[in-house]
């Protein structure tokens, strides 16, 4: 080793692996030339033995924030705000922690703790499914992972709501004083469209003319841009709510922005003070939950996506054809085919009949058992 001083700063000089290493240490202190050569060649030792260096001691909060902004341009608004409010739960307890020394047996301590302040198992997953995601970003995943497992969770099937309580709740969105709740609903319910992609609907996507709608961004990548028909009730609703903007533009929301005065009677008459059809109805949160109570109906409005689906398959629609409507991709199609096969069964036991028709020749199958009584037959001479 050797360390020397060149243009007012120390250099240092050494040999690896028969070759000769001289770099400016940038410091006008010996000690300091001394200890960069140190390092130098011990980062020279580990990557030619290729031994792994450990990734950059990151507080835990910080890596989420890193994290979470490297996941907003990739990220729907709603799912940005359900990671934040995973990492709520999670930045008191790994928040300080360095995200190297997170280890298995922490994160199934979280699991226990946050059972025991009465999270269910699938709030419980999300919010691990979130520590993952930050682990995996700084490479420290694989190593716990073996020793992790996920809670069992009930899969939610979702309520179908009857058509006496469909009857009630129209009404009482018809009297809500949020207008657009009443065509929402009625199109949750009759295109199986999710909350968001309702709530993002643009004029451009809807086409009265040949009834259809054309879902925009969605949570699946086979969800966006898939077309759906317009059945009748869906079709005249969307129509009237058309002839309340007759200036409308492709480019503006179906759903805009309102703010409302006094309430009306019926959702066309509620008196609107102003309208943004740039900017997209907030959400109809409030609304939505006081026209349930209002008719005493307990769901979710999730829960109209899964009526809809619930009543197509009862109806004897094939599965092929609800995972084009619904925009499943082909690993949830498997999923919900199990979710939603016991509701297919009338479907099925219609699709066997169909077997009934085959002509066979004769009673039994060609390659019948024979008998096992000794036949007496003459013998051939």
């Amino acid at each position: 080793m050797s360390v020397f001083k060149r243009g007012g700063f120390y250099w240092y000089e050494f040999h690896f692996a028969g070759s000769r290493i001289r770099e400016s240490s940038k410091s006008t202190s010996r000690n300091i030339a001394r200890m960069a050569e140190r390092t130098r060649r011990r980062e020279l030792e580990e990557s030619f033995n290729r031994i792994k260096k450990p990734r950059t001691a990151l507080m835990f909060a910080l890596a989420a924030e890193v994290w979470l902004e490297s996941k907003k341009a990739h990220l729907a608004p709603r799912s940005v705000a359900i990671e934040r409010a995973n990492l709520k739960h999670l930045n008191p307890v790994f928040g300080k922690h360095l995200v190297c020394d997170v280890s298995a047996d922490d994160v199934s301590a979280y699991q226990a703790a946050r059972l025991q302040a009465g999270a269910s198992p699938k709030t419980v997953n999300l919010e691990v499914g979130t520590l993952r995601a930050i682990l995996r970003r700084n490479r420290l995943w694989a190593e716990i992972q073996p020793d992790v497992r996920m809670l069992r969770a009930a899969e939610d099937v979702g309520r179908a709501i009857s058509t006496e309580e469909e009857d009630t709740l129209l009404k009482a969105c018809r009297n809500s004083r949020s207008r657009s709740l009443y065509p929402a609903v009625v199109l949750a319910l009759n295109t199986c469209m999710r909350y968001s992609e309702i709530r993002l609907l643009r004029w451009k996507q809807i086409d009265l003319a040949g009834r259809t709608v054309t879902v925009g961004k969605s949570k699946t990548e086979s969800g966006a841009g898939r077309m759906i028909p317009l059945n009748d009730r869906a079709f005249v609703v969307l129509s009237f709510w058309a002839g309340l903007f007759g200036e409308r533009e492709p480019e503006h929301y179906v759903f805009p922005s309102e703010r409302y005065g006094a309430a009306g009677n019926g959702f066309a008459a509620t008196l609107v003070q102003s309208s943004d059809p740039d900017k997209p109805i907030g959400r109809w949160k409030e609304a939505w939950e006081s026209a349930k109570i209002r008719a005493g109906v307990r769901c979710r409005f999730h829960d109209l996506r899964h009526t809809g689906c619930t009543r197509m398959l009862e109806a004897g629609v094939p599965f092929s054809v609800m995972a084009t409507i619904m925009g499943w991709s082909a690993s949830t199609t498997v999923r919900m085919a199990k979710r939603y096969g016991h509701i297919g069964q009338a479907a099925q036991r219609q699709a066997v009949a169909t077997l009934n028709g085959a002509t066979f020749e004769g009673q039994y199958p060609q390659n019948h058992p024979q008998s096992t009584k000794e036949e007496t037959r003459p013998r051939a001479k």
